[in-house]
């Protein structure tokens, strides 16, 4: 019997990194402008205007970045959701959460045109009443803010857990992530924040070297997390023979897998001998 595995990113590649960033403050612009520089890419997961009377009342006069420059600012990185008026959704009631995600939604997708699919629980709020509430509303990802450590992929990406915050990027910990593989895996690196969070040039700095030893390389899939979710959910839906002799891809995507240890790619929409 032939030796299969579905562990390859897009390409072929072994490794996989996004990032994940909330609240769409005004050092979103500085932020995006370096993961353009070093080629990476984001996720974005922004309120509704007005919103922001909570961080008024809590931190004084923040500042966000206007809905009119979304479409440039954020263009070849994702837009997502993150509750209409950034509520703590697991104190609320599940009409309630939908309703912070429906219009959410439609706020954002008459801005960026495409169907808006997943979100990051505002304060990391959530239970199974607010996962269920936010499937019901078209969700198909949601992050959590809690840190893992390790390159796994989710076994619900409703409760998507990052690697690690970006102030715990380490050396280290990047070469963990770059080692050889005992067992092979798809692994991913995924990191969040807020842009706010870089309260010195110090902390610039420091996310700019971060970035540096991250970003260029051609061994790794930089993409956002709706990308990283549609591509697992399509190597999911191939389909194969008993005997594994044949797959068909039903997907629009193409997907690469292992056979007997040699990278195979499987076209969108079609069916192939291995």
């Amino acid at each position: 019997m032939r030796f299969i595995e579905t562990n390859l990113w897009q390409d072929g590649k072994e490794r996989a990194v996004t990032f994940s960033y909330d609240d769409g403050r005004i050092e979103d612009k500085r932020l995006v402008a370096l993961f353009n520089k070093y080629n990476v890419k984001g996720t974005f997961h922004l309120c509704n205007p007005g919103f922001d009377g909570y961080f008024r009342h809590m931190i004084g006069e923040p500042e966000f970045v206007s809905p009119d420059e979304y479409n440039t600012l954020y263009e070849g990185h994702e837009i997502s959701c993150h509750g209409a008026d950034h509520p703590f959704m697991k104190f609320t009631p599940e009409s309630y959460v939908r309703r912070q995600i429906s219009d959410n939604r439609v706020f954002l997708e008459n801005i960026c045109s495409y169907p808006v699919r997943g979100m990051s629980y505002p304060f990391s709020s959530l239970d199974d009443n607010v996962i269920r509430a936010c499937v019901g509303e078209g969700m198909e990802y949601a992050r959590t803010a809690a840190e893992t450590g390790e390159f796994y992929l989710p076994a619900d990406f409703m409760k998507w857990d990052a690697t690690c915050h970006h102030s715990n990027i380490t050396k280290e910990l990047w070469e963990r992530f770059l080692s050889p593989m005992r067992f092979d895996f798809m692994r991913l690196f995924y990191v969040w924040g807020h842009s706010y969070e870089f309260y010195s040039e110090e902390h610039w700095e420091k996310l700019e070297n971060d970035l540096k030893m991250i970003g260029g390389r051609e061994d790794i899939w930089y993409a956002t997390n709706i990308e990283i979710v549609d591509y697992v959910k399509a190597l999911r839906a191939l389909r194969f023979t008993s005997e594994c002799h044949i797959v068909y891809n039903p997907s629009c995507i193409d997907v690469w897998i292992s056979v007997d240890r040699k990278k195979v790619c499987i076209p969108g929409g079609k069916t192939v001998k291995l």
